[in-house]
């Protein structure tokens, strides 16, 4: 499996609720593709999310946060750890 990092934009103001609600949206259906989300960051002030997740591909974890209803197209595979 490879580990990925994807970042959202327009999250401004959001809660840490409502950052769990849509992290918890992911992991309802991330088996299907595969795909495991460890963690989600937000930066309420900057709307910017950051997610951690392994899986089979940079389009598996993009298909997971659009079926979610949060989609993005900035995706980075991480091959390298320290």
């Amino acid at each position: 499996m490879a580990t990925f990092i994807d970042v959202h934009s327009g999250f401004v103001g959001v809660t840490a609720e409502q950052l769990k609600e849509a992290h918890e949206a992911d992991l309802a259906i991330e088996a299907e593709e595969g795909v495991h989300f460890e963690r989600a960051w937000l930066d309420p002030d900057t709307g910017k999310v950051f997610c951690l997740a392994t899986g089979p591909s940079k389009e598996a974890v993009m298909r997971v946060h659009e079926r979610a209803g949060h989609p993005t197209v900035e995706v980075y595979e991480v091959p390298i750890e320290v």
